[in-house]
């Protein structure tokens, strides 16, 4: 026994975090999220030409097999 008030604690803040909304400064979220506006709209987010040194680093990783595909 004894678990009641625990039990209680948990449903209390499960609901404080259910129904609780806090003040959403939309302008700092907008700055976060997109950056400032103009400096690079037209940018590839995965522009592959950043990984191709990684590329050529692990390239010979992926030709050989693991033990478990040799037997």
């Amino acid at each position: 026994m004894g678990r009641g008030r625990a039990k209680a604690k948990q449903i209390k803040v499960a609901r404080k975090l259910k129904y609780y909304s806090p003040d959403t400064d939309l302008g700092a979220l907008q700055k976060e999220l997109g950056g400032e506006h103009g400096s690079d709209s037209g940018a590839d987010p995965y522009d592959e030409s950043d990984y191709s040194d990684y590329a050529d680093k692990y390239a010979d990783v992926d030709d050989e097999p693991e033990e478990s595909e040799q037997r």
